[in-house]
Protein backbone atom coordinates (compact mmCIF):
# COMPACT_ATOMS: atom_id res chain seq x y z
CA UNK A 1 0.00 0.00 0.00
CA UNK A 2 0.98 3.62 -0.74
CA UNK A 3 2.24 5.58 2.10
CA UNK A 4 -0.05 8.33 1.14
CA UNK A 5 -3.98 8.24 0.22
CA UNK A 6 -4.09 8.50 -3.54
CA UNK A 7 -7.94 7.51 -3.70
CA UNK A 8 -8.92 10.80 -5.02
CA UNK A 9 -5.59 11.85 -6.50
CA UNK A 10 -5.85 11.99 -10.13
CA UNK A 11 -3.15 10.10 -11.82
CA UNK A 12 -3.22 8.67 -15.32
CA UNK A 13 -1.82 5.41 -14.07
CA UNK A 14 -2.12 3.73 -11.03
CA UNK A 15 -0.39 -0.09 -12.05
CA UNK A 16 -1.55 -2.52 -9.43
CA UNK A 17 1.72 -4.15 -8.34
CA UNK A 18 0.89 -7.83 -6.72
CA UNK A 19 3.91 -9.47 -7.36
CA UNK A 20 7.15 -7.49 -5.66
CA UNK A 21 10.05 -10.31 -6.35
CA UNK A 22 13.02 -8.58 -7.83
CA UNK A 23 13.82 -7.48 -10.17
CA UNK A 24 10.69 -4.98 -9.70
CA UNK A 25 11.63 -2.59 -12.25
CA UNK A 26 11.04 -5.33 -15.01
CA UNK A 27 7.41 -6.32 -13.60
CA UNK A 28 6.50 -2.76 -13.72
CA UNK A 29 7.70 -2.08 -17.46
CA UNK A 30 5.52 -5.69 -18.42
CA UNK A 31 2.31 -4.10 -16.67
CA UNK A 32 2.91 -0.82 -18.45
CA UNK A 33 3.44 -2.67 -21.90
CA UNK A 34 0.17 -5.03 -20.98
CA UNK A 35 -1.73 -1.83 -19.98
CA UNK A 36 -0.66 -0.56 -23.57
CA UNK A 37 -2.00 -3.57 -25.33
CA UNK A 38 -5.03 -3.74 -23.24
CA UNK A 39 -5.72 -0.15 -24.36
CA UNK A 40 -5.89 1.16 -20.52
CA UNK A 41 -2.66 3.81 -21.82
CA UNK A 42 -2.95 5.34 -25.28
CA UNK A 43 -0.29 7.15 -27.73
CA UNK A 44 0.15 10.58 -26.47
CA UNK A 45 -1.06 9.82 -22.74
CA UNK A 46 1.28 11.15 -20.47
CA UNK A 47 2.56 9.25 -17.25
CA UNK A 48 2.41 10.40 -13.86
CA UNK A 49 5.70 12.07 -12.38
CA UNK A 50 8.30 9.63 -11.27
CA UNK A 51 7.88 10.74 -7.59
CA UNK A 52 4.43 10.38 -7.75
CA UNK A 53 4.55 7.09 -9.18
CA UNK A 54 7.67 5.85 -6.55
CA UNK A 55 5.42 7.38 -3.40
CA UNK A 56 2.03 5.23 -5.01
CA UNK A 57 3.50 2.01 -5.27
CA UNK A 58 6.07 2.62 -2.02
CA UNK A 59 9.32 1.77 -4.49
CA UNK A 60 12.32 4.27 -4.39
CA UNK A 61 12.96 6.46 -7.38
CA UNK A 62 15.97 4.54 -9.11
CA UNK A 63 13.02 1.86 -9.59
CA UNK A 64 10.35 3.85 -11.47
CA UNK A 65 13.60 5.09 -13.40
CA UNK A 66 14.71 1.73 -14.20
CA UNK A 67 11.49 1.07 -15.32
CA UNK A 68 10.82 4.02 -17.71
CA UNK A 69 14.45 3.65 -18.87
CA UNK A 70 13.27 -0.27 -20.06
CA UNK A 71 10.31 0.85 -21.41
CA UNK A 72 12.04 3.82 -23.47
CA UNK A 73 14.26 1.14 -24.75
CA UNK A 74 11.57 -0.69 -26.01
CA UNK A 75 10.01 2.16 -27.57
CA UNK A 76 6.90 2.30 -25.84
CA UNK A 77 7.36 6.18 -23.94
CA UNK A 78 9.06 9.07 -24.74
CA UNK A 79 9.99 11.75 -22.45
CA UNK A 80 10.39 15.39 -23.52
CA UNK A 81 12.36 17.51 -20.83
CA UNK A 82 10.05 20.21 -19.15
CA UNK A 83 7.13 18.36 -20.16
CA UNK A 84 7.17 14.78 -19.05
CA UNK A 85 7.04 11.14 -20.20
CA UNK A 86 4.25 9.97 -22.82
CA UNK A 87 3.10 7.05 -24.49
CA UNK A 88 5.05 6.76 -27.76
CA UNK A 89 2.68 7.93 -30.61
CA UNK A 90 3.29 5.15 -32.85
CA UNK A 91 3.34 2.40 -30.24
CA UNK A 92 0.40 0.64 -31.80
CA UNK A 93 1.18 0.46 -35.25
CA UNK A 94 3.39 -2.23 -37.31
CA UNK A 95 6.67 -1.02 -38.57
CA UNK A 96 6.59 -4.00 -40.75
CA UNK A 97 5.62 -2.99 -44.36
CA UNK A 98 6.65 -5.84 -46.14
CA UNK A 99 3.97 -8.94 -45.91
CA UNK A 100 4.39 -12.10 -46.93
CA UNK A 101 1.62 -12.87 -48.79
CA UNK A 102 -0.06 -10.29 -51.43
CA UNK A 103 -3.72 -10.45 -52.02
CA UNK A 104 -4.74 -9.51 -55.51
CA UNK A 105 -7.73 -7.98 -53.89
CA UNK A 106 -5.88 -5.17 -52.43
CA UNK A 107 -4.05 -2.35 -54.93
CA UNK A 108 -0.60 -2.01 -53.62
CA UNK A 109 0.09 1.70 -52.78
CA UNK A 110 1.94 1.07 -49.43
CA UNK A 111 4.85 -1.30 -49.86
CA UNK A 112 7.95 1.19 -51.69
CA UNK A 113 8.49 -1.00 -55.46
CA UNK A 114 11.10 0.29 -57.69
CA UNK A 115 9.65 -0.57 -61.28
CA UNK A 116 10.61 -4.47 -62.51
CA UNK A 117 9.91 -3.86 -65.63
CA UNK A 118 13.34 -3.89 -66.20
CA UNK A 119 14.59 -7.38 -64.41
CA UNK A 120 14.45 -9.02 -67.84
CA UNK A 121 17.57 -7.16 -68.82
CA UNK A 122 19.11 -8.71 -65.49
CA UNK A 123 17.71 -12.46 -66.41
CA UNK A 124 19.15 -12.38 -69.65
CA UNK A 125 22.65 -10.75 -68.38
CA UNK A 126 22.57 -13.66 -65.53
CA UNK A 127 22.17 -16.14 -67.88
CA UNK A 128 24.93 -14.99 -69.98
CA UNK A 129 27.37 -14.64 -66.85
CA UNK A 130 26.49 -18.48 -65.96
CA UNK A 131 28.09 -19.07 -69.13
CA UNK A 132 31.54 -17.92 -67.61
CA UNK A 133 33.60 -20.54 -66.13
CA UNK A 134 35.17 -18.21 -63.42
CA UNK A 135 31.72 -18.42 -62.14
CA UNK A 136 32.11 -21.27 -60.19
CA UNK A 137 34.33 -19.50 -57.75
CA UNK A 138 31.81 -17.45 -56.29
CA UNK A 139 29.35 -20.61 -55.81
CA UNK A 140 31.54 -21.14 -52.93
CA UNK A 141 32.57 -19.32 -49.69
CA UNK A 142 34.78 -16.01 -50.06
CA UNK A 143 35.63 -13.33 -48.14
CA UNK A 144 32.62 -11.68 -45.83
CA UNK A 145 33.55 -7.96 -47.01
CA UNK A 146 33.03 -8.45 -51.19
CA UNK A 147 36.34 -9.01 -52.92
CA UNK A 148 38.87 -6.56 -54.04
CA UNK A 149 38.43 -5.80 -57.59
CA UNK A 150 34.65 -5.65 -56.28
CA UNK A 151 35.12 -3.10 -53.81
CA UNK A 152 37.67 -1.17 -56.02
CA UNK A 153 34.87 -0.99 -59.09
CA UNK A 154 32.47 -0.22 -56.72
CA UNK A 155 34.50 2.83 -55.17
CA UNK A 156 35.20 4.17 -58.74
CA UNK A 157 31.11 3.28 -59.78
CA UNK A 158 30.14 5.60 -56.52
CA UNK A 159 31.76 8.60 -58.04
CA UNK A 160 28.29 9.39 -59.38
CA UNK A 161 27.01 10.33 -55.96
CA UNK A 162 30.11 12.65 -55.59
CA UNK A 163 30.93 10.13 -52.93
CA UNK A 164 34.71 9.84 -53.20
CA UNK A 165 36.75 7.26 -51.37
CA UNK A 166 38.72 3.57 -51.46
CA UNK A 167 38.14 -0.11 -51.29
CA UNK A 168 39.38 -0.18 -47.81
CA UNK A 169 36.79 2.05 -46.56
CA UNK A 170 33.63 -0.24 -48.66
CA UNK A 171 32.02 -3.18 -47.30
CA UNK A 172 29.24 -4.87 -48.80
CA UNK A 173 26.12 -6.05 -47.10
CA UNK A 174 22.48 -7.62 -47.74
CA UNK A 175 20.59 -4.71 -48.68
CA UNK A 176 20.14 -1.10 -46.93
CA UNK A 177 18.28 -2.45 -44.15
CA UNK A 178 20.73 -5.21 -43.17
CA UNK A 179 23.87 -2.19 -43.86
CA UNK A 180 21.51 0.04 -40.95
CA UNK A 181 21.26 -2.93 -38.23
CA UNK A 182 24.93 -3.82 -38.96
CA UNK A 183 25.55 0.06 -37.82
CA UNK A 184 23.33 0.13 -35.24
CA UNK A 185 24.37 -3.50 -33.57
CA UNK A 186 28.80 -2.86 -34.49
CA UNK A 187 28.75 1.22 -33.71
CA UNK A 188 25.86 1.42 -30.69
CA UNK A 189 24.97 -0.35 -27.62
CA UNK A 190 21.51 -0.75 -25.65
CA UNK A 191 20.28 2.49 -23.87
CA UNK A 192 22.20 4.53 -26.60
CA UNK A 193 20.36 7.85 -27.88
CA UNK A 194 20.08 8.18 -32.05
CA UNK A 195 18.91 11.72 -33.07
CA UNK A 196 16.30 11.47 -36.56
CA UNK A 197 13.75 12.97 -38.04
CA UNK A 198 10.13 13.60 -36.00
CA UNK A 199 9.33 11.23 -39.01
CA UNK A 200 11.34 8.39 -40.22
CA UNK A 201 11.65 5.68 -42.08
CA UNK A 202 10.13 2.48 -40.37
CA UNK A 203 13.02 0.06 -40.90
CA UNK A 204 14.99 1.84 -38.27
CA UNK A 205 12.41 1.76 -35.44
CA UNK A 206 12.13 -1.25 -36.03
CA UNK A 207 16.18 -2.18 -35.67
CA UNK A 208 16.15 0.50 -32.70
CA UNK A 209 13.50 -1.22 -30.66
CA UNK A 210 15.31 -4.54 -30.89
CA UNK A 211 18.79 -3.26 -30.10
CA UNK A 212 17.24 -1.28 -27.30
CA UNK A 213 18.36 1.96 -28.94
CA UNK A 214 16.38 5.12 -28.49
CA UNK A 215 15.62 7.27 -31.78
CA UNK A 216 15.18 11.08 -30.41
CA UNK A 217 12.70 12.72 -33.27
CA UNK A 218 14.02 16.36 -34.12
CA UNK A 219 11.35 19.19 -34.23
CA UNK A 220 11.51 20.03 -38.33
CA UNK A 221 11.74 24.18 -39.48
CA UNK A 222 11.15 24.44 -43.37
CA UNK A 223 9.93 21.01 -43.75
CA UNK A 224 13.37 19.65 -42.49
CA UNK A 225 15.63 18.78 -39.28
CA UNK A 226 15.88 21.74 -37.11
CA UNK A 227 19.55 22.74 -37.11
CA UNK A 228 19.11 24.26 -33.87
CA UNK A 229 16.96 21.89 -31.80
CA UNK A 230 19.60 19.66 -33.57
CA UNK A 231 22.69 21.12 -32.11
CA UNK A 232 21.19 21.50 -28.72
CA UNK A 233 20.23 18.02 -28.32
CA UNK A 234 23.53 16.75 -29.56
CA UNK A 235 25.21 19.26 -26.67
CA UNK A 236 22.78 18.43 -24.16
CA UNK A 237 21.10 15.10 -24.19
CA UNK A 238 24.18 12.48 -24.90
CA UNK A 239 23.58 12.42 -28.81
CA UNK A 240 25.59 9.61 -30.11
CA UNK A 241 24.46 9.29 -33.05
CA UNK A 242 21.72 11.02 -36.35
CA UNK A 243 19.96 8.79 -38.99
CA UNK A 244 19.09 11.24 -42.45
CA UNK A 245 17.98 10.22 -45.74
CA UNK A 246 19.04 13.44 -47.48
CA UNK A 247 17.37 12.71 -50.85
CA UNK A 248 14.07 12.23 -50.53
CA UNK A 249 13.38 11.89 -47.38
CA UNK A 250 11.01 8.67 -46.40
CA UNK A 251 8.17 9.47 -46.09
CA UNK A 252 7.64 12.90 -46.77
CA UNK A 253 10.07 13.15 -49.81
CA UNK A 254 11.77 16.18 -49.22
CA UNK A 255 15.33 16.56 -50.15
CA UNK A 256 17.75 18.47 -47.77
CA UNK A 257 19.35 21.87 -48.73
CA UNK A 258 23.17 22.12 -49.11
CA UNK A 259 23.50 24.28 -45.84
CA UNK A 260 21.51 21.67 -43.69
CA UNK A 261 23.96 19.56 -45.19
CA UNK A 262 26.77 21.61 -44.01
CA UNK A 263 25.51 22.90 -40.67
CA UNK A 264 24.93 19.07 -39.69
CA UNK A 265 28.23 17.59 -40.75
CA UNK A 266 29.85 20.76 -39.05
CA UNK A 267 27.71 19.87 -35.68
CA UNK A 268 28.78 16.19 -35.99
CA UNK A 269 32.59 16.96 -36.59
CA UNK A 270 32.17 19.38 -33.35
CA UNK A 271 30.63 16.37 -31.13
CA UNK A 272 32.23 13.76 -32.29
CA UNK A 273 28.52 12.10 -32.79
CA UNK A 274 27.84 9.34 -36.06
CA UNK A 275 26.20 10.32 -38.88
CA UNK A 276 24.07 7.73 -41.01
CA UNK A 277 23.22 8.50 -44.02
CA UNK A 278 21.00 6.22 -46.17
CA UNK A 279 21.41 7.42 -49.73
CA UNK A 280 18.87 4.95 -50.87
CA UNK A 281 16.69 7.34 -52.72
CA UNK A 282 19.71 9.89 -54.15
CA UNK A 283 20.73 8.37 -57.60
CA UNK A 284 17.05 9.09 -59.49
CA UNK A 285 17.56 12.78 -58.74
CA UNK A 286 17.92 15.52 -61.61
CA UNK A 287 21.40 16.32 -60.50
CA UNK A 288 23.51 14.67 -57.13
CA UNK A 289 23.37 17.28 -54.39
CA UNK A 290 25.83 17.00 -52.26
CA UNK A 291 26.56 13.89 -49.60
CA UNK A 292 26.60 14.79 -46.27
CA UNK A 293 29.74 11.96 -46.08
CA UNK A 294 31.82 14.33 -48.76
CA UNK A 295 31.57 17.24 -46.09
CA UNK A 296 31.94 14.86 -42.82
CA UNK A 297 33.60 11.45 -44.17
CA UNK A 298 35.36 10.77 -40.55
CA UNK A 299 31.93 10.68 -39.12
CA UNK A 300 29.42 9.48 -41.52
CA UNK A 301 28.58 5.90 -42.40
CA UNK A 302 27.36 6.30 -45.87
CA UNK A 303 24.79 3.41 -47.33
CA UNK A 304 23.99 3.08 -50.55
CA UNK A 305 21.58 -0.01 -51.87
CA UNK A 306 21.08 -1.09 -55.03
CA UNK A 307 17.48 -2.48 -54.35
CA UNK A 308 15.78 0.48 -55.80
CA UNK A 309 18.21 1.01 -58.95
CA UNK A 310 18.94 -2.21 -60.00
CA UNK A 311 17.44 -5.09 -58.64
CA UNK A 312 15.25 -5.42 -55.36
CA UNK A 313 16.10 -9.23 -55.22
CA UNK A 314 19.80 -9.20 -55.37
CA UNK A 315 20.12 -7.33 -51.72
CA UNK A 316 23.12 -5.82 -52.29
CA UNK A 317 24.15 -2.53 -50.66
CA UNK A 318 27.29 -0.88 -50.03
CA UNK A 319 28.59 0.66 -46.80
CA UNK A 320 31.46 3.34 -46.60
CA UNK A 321 32.96 4.31 -43.63
CA UNK A 322 35.79 5.72 -41.96
CA UNK A 323 39.09 3.82 -41.33
CA UNK A 324 38.05 3.91 -37.54
CA UNK A 325 35.01 2.47 -37.69
CA UNK A 326 35.13 -0.39 -40.27
CA UNK A 327 36.73 -3.59 -37.94
CA UNK A 328 33.18 -3.44 -35.91
CA UNK A 329 31.51 -2.69 -39.01
CA UNK A 330 33.10 -6.10 -40.43
CA UNK A 331 32.30 -7.92 -37.41
CA UNK A 332 28.37 -6.99 -37.03
CA UNK A 333 28.15 -8.14 -40.81
CA UNK A 334 29.81 -10.92 -39.79
CA UNK A 335 27.82 -12.53 -37.16
CA UNK A 336 24.61 -11.30 -38.93
CA UNK A 337 25.31 -12.70 -42.55
CA UNK A 338 28.70 -14.63 -42.51
CA UNK A 339 29.21 -12.90 -46.03
CA UNK A 340 26.77 -11.43 -48.62
CA UNK A 341 26.37 -14.28 -51.37
CA UNK A 342 29.45 -13.95 -53.12
CA UNK A 343 27.97 -15.46 -56.46
CA UNK A 344 24.83 -11.76 -55.86
CA UNK A 345 27.66 -9.32 -55.26
CA UNK A 346 29.73 -10.47 -58.36
CA UNK A 347 26.96 -10.04 -60.09
CA UNK A 348 26.18 -6.88 -59.48
CA UNK A 349 29.88 -5.77 -59.89
CA UNK A 350 29.47 -6.91 -63.37
CA UNK A 351 26.18 -5.22 -63.98
CA UNK A 352 27.71 -2.01 -62.79
CA UNK A 353 29.96 -1.92 -65.56
CA UNK A 354 28.18 -3.60 -67.92
CA UNK A 355 26.39 -1.24 -70.85
CA UNK A 356 22.88 -2.43 -69.76
CA UNK A 357 22.83 -0.23 -66.09
CA UNK A 358 22.50 3.21 -67.85
CA UNK A 359 19.63 1.38 -69.65
CA UNK A 360 18.04 -0.36 -66.62
CA UNK A 361 18.33 3.42 -64.56
CA UNK A 362 16.98 5.46 -67.27
CA UNK A 363 14.00 3.31 -67.92
CA UNK A 364 13.06 2.70 -64.17
CA UNK A 365 13.60 7.07 -64.25
CA UNK A 366 11.15 6.96 -66.84
CA UNK A 367 8.86 4.99 -65.69
CA UNK A 368 8.69 6.58 -62.29
CA UNK A 369 8.24 10.03 -64.11
CA UNK A 370 5.04 8.03 -66.05
CA UNK A 371 3.46 6.89 -62.88
CA UNK A 372 3.64 10.75 -61.30
CA UNK A 373 1.89 12.14 -64.23
CA UNK A 374 -0.82 9.31 -63.15
CA UNK A 375 -0.53 10.37 -59.68
CA UNK A 376 -0.98 14.26 -60.53
CA UNK A 377 -3.93 13.75 -62.47
CA UNK A 378 -5.80 11.95 -60.54
CA UNK A 379 -5.02 13.56 -57.76
CA UNK A 380 -4.88 16.77 -58.87
CA UNK A 381 -7.56 18.37 -56.30
CA UNK A 382 -5.58 17.05 -53.56
CA UNK A 383 -2.20 18.32 -51.80
CA UNK A 384 0.01 15.89 -52.75
CA UNK A 385 3.82 16.11 -52.34
CA UNK A 386 6.64 14.96 -53.88
CA UNK A 387 9.54 15.36 -56.84
CA UNK A 388 9.08 13.73 -60.23
CA UNK A 389 11.54 11.34 -59.60
CA UNK A 390 10.46 10.01 -56.41
CA UNK A 391 8.69 6.46 -56.55
CA UNK A 392 6.65 7.74 -53.77
CA UNK A 393 4.36 10.96 -52.67
CA UNK A 394 2.95 12.44 -49.38
CA UNK A 395 -0.39 13.17 -49.24
CA UNK A 396 -1.73 15.79 -46.59
CA UNK A 397 -5.32 14.91 -45.63
CA UNK A 398 -8.30 17.07 -45.22
CA UNK A 399 -8.43 18.71 -41.43
CA UNK A 400 -11.53 16.06 -40.71
CA UNK A 401 -9.17 13.32 -41.48
CA UNK A 402 -6.41 11.57 -40.13
CA UNK A 403 -3.67 9.31 -41.64
CA UNK A 404 -4.33 6.19 -39.40
CA UNK A 405 -8.24 6.21 -39.51
CA UNK A 406 -7.54 6.73 -43.74
CA UNK A 407 -5.13 3.54 -44.20
CA UNK A 408 -7.69 1.71 -42.36
CA UNK A 409 -10.83 3.18 -44.60
CA UNK A 410 -8.66 2.82 -47.30
CA UNK A 411 -7.32 -0.78 -46.79
CA UNK A 412 -11.31 -1.43 -46.31
CA UNK A 413 -12.21 -0.15 -49.67
CA UNK A 414 -8.99 -2.22 -50.74
CA UNK A 415 -6.24 0.23 -51.10
CA UNK A 416 -2.83 -0.46 -49.15
CA UNK A 417 -1.32 2.74 -48.13
CA UNK A 418 0.86 3.77 -45.23
CA UNK A 419 -0.49 6.26 -42.72
CA UNK A 420 1.83 8.88 -40.60
CA UNK A 421 1.81 7.04 -37.88
CA UNK A 422 3.70 4.29 -38.74
CA UNK A 423 7.00 6.78 -39.21
CA UNK A 424 6.36 8.91 -36.41
CA UNK A 425 9.03 9.10 -34.12
CA UNK A 426 8.58 9.06 -30.48
CA UNK A 427 5.89 11.17 -29.06
CA UNK A 428 6.40 13.81 -31.80
CA UNK A 429 3.16 15.42 -33.32
CA UNK A 430 1.86 13.35 -36.04
CA UNK A 431 0.67 15.34 -39.45
CA UNK A 432 -2.88 13.96 -40.99
CA UNK A 433 -1.24 12.05 -44.42
CA UNK A 434 -0.25 8.93 -46.09
CA UNK A 435 2.38 7.88 -47.99
CA UNK A 436 1.96 6.58 -51.61
CA UNK A 437 3.97 4.46 -53.63
CA UNK A 438 3.08 5.21 -57.45
CA UNK A 439 5.51 2.34 -58.14
CA UNK A 440 3.80 -0.67 -56.52
CA UNK A 441 1.40 -1.53 -59.37
CA UNK A 442 3.24 -3.63 -61.73
CA UNK A 443 2.97 -0.95 -64.44
CA UNK A 444 1.69 2.20 -65.54
CA UNK A 445 -1.24 0.70 -67.16
CA UNK A 446 -2.34 -0.94 -63.81
CA UNK A 447 -1.59 2.14 -62.04
CA UNK A 448 -4.18 3.98 -64.44
CA UNK A 449 -6.56 1.19 -64.47
CA UNK A 450 -6.77 1.08 -59.90
CA UNK A 451 -6.61 4.78 -59.94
Amino acid sequence: MPINSFENYPMTWKPKLDNRKPPIYKTLAMLLEEDIKRGNLNPGDKLPPQRELADFLDLNLSTITRAFKLCEEKGLICAKVGKGTFISSDVNVSNTLLYQTESKDIIELGTVHPPYEQNTYIIDFIKNVLKQPEMDRFLRYMSPSGTYMQKKSIAKWIERNNVYTSEENILLSTGGQNAICATLLGLFKAGDRIATDSLSFSGIKSIAKMIGIQLVPIPQENNEISIEYLESYCKNENIKGIYLIPDYHNPTTHTMSDLSRKKIAKIAKQYNIIIIEDAINSIFRDGIQTPIFSLASDNTIYIFSTSKFLCAGLRVAFVVAPKRYIENLENALYNMNLMVSPFTAEIVHRLLYSPIIDKIIEEKRDAIIERNEVADKVLSDYNLIGDKNCSFRWLLLPDELDGKSFEISAKNLGVQVYCAERFSVGNSTVPKAVRICVTAPKDVEELEKRA
